[in-house]
């Protein structure tokens, strides 16, 4: 009798598995390379045993299209992660933004974490938000988020794509991240913007003096005074950008849910 109930809940508990294994695939800090694939594998599995019965099953029906609900599972957790990706992206944005006014655009280095380049800049901030995150135990609520998904997306509940104002969400979030991003580059780049007038008033004064060589070591000094005196402002647009992950991560679920 066990056994028949236990291979009847199978194939629920695999729709639950698949959607918490695709959000953890994308989603920030807990998709990265140093995170060992099978720490991945084994906390979705844990998260999905503990809401397996939790989440109402009655209306699902197996037959053919069991394998369409497999895979809008696992669309609905990667694009859930991948929107938290890309708004927290904008820290990324903004240090690309100041490396390039601070001359160390050519200087990237590689993120062990993404495989990808990533500016030097954009990195410190990025390791400082990730640490802020953990510090307010904003690990717990993006968890949290896809542990709520189900009240907004049933498991029997397709996305309705040709719903417009899901394209138009995506729109919106990307506006959304590259504007947090100039927001938080902006007071550096303003500085070196004064640093370039300067120099170019100093370059016409006095044409003795080469520029060039004072230049460079002149804005990366004022890049690091000015990181330092606004670093307190990046925890508050920190704060910020994770608040609009969290509420970008809701709305998209209300509009997979056809809300």
């Amino acid at each position: 009798m066990l056994d028949a109930i236990y291979i009847n809940s199978l194939p629920v508990f695999l729709l639950i598995f698949v959607r918490v294994l695709a959000f953890f695939v994308t989603m920030p800090l807990f998709s990265y390379r140093t995170i060992p694939m099978p720490f991945k594998i084994g906390l979705s599995f844990f998260v999905a045993l503990i809401m397996f019965n939790t989440v109402d099953s009655s209306g699902l029906v197996f037959n053919e299209i069991y394998f369409f609900l497999l895979a809008k599972e696992i669309l609905v957790g990667l694009l859930i992660g991948l929107i938290a990706f890309i708004i927290v992206s904008a820290i990324q944005v903004a240090g690309g933004f100041i490396d390039f006014q601070m001359g160390f655009a050519i200087a990237n280095v590689m993120d062990p974490q993404t495989g990808a380049q990533s500016p030097m800049t954009g990195q410190f901030f990025y390791m400082i938000s990730l640490l802020f995150l953990l510090t307010v135990d904003g690990h717990h609520i993006i968890i949290d988020g896809i542990v709520n998904s189900y009240h907004f997306i049933e498991l029997d509940r397709f996305i309705p794509f040709e719903n417009r104002s899901i394209a138009d969400f995506i729109i919106n979030s990307f506006n959304h991240m590259f504007l947090i991003a100039f927001q938080m580059s902006v007071p550096i780049v303003g500085c070196l913007f004064l640093v370039d007038v300067a120099l170019g008033i100093i370059a016409r004064t006095v044409p003795q003096m080469n520029v060039f060589v004072v230049g460079l070591p002149l804005k990366i000094l004022v890049s690091f005074l000015a990181i330092f005196v606004f670093l307190s402002l990046y925890m508050t647009l920190a704060q910020k950008l994770f608040e609009s992950m969290f509420l970008a991560m809701r709305e998209l679920m209300q509009l997979f849910g056809g809300g």
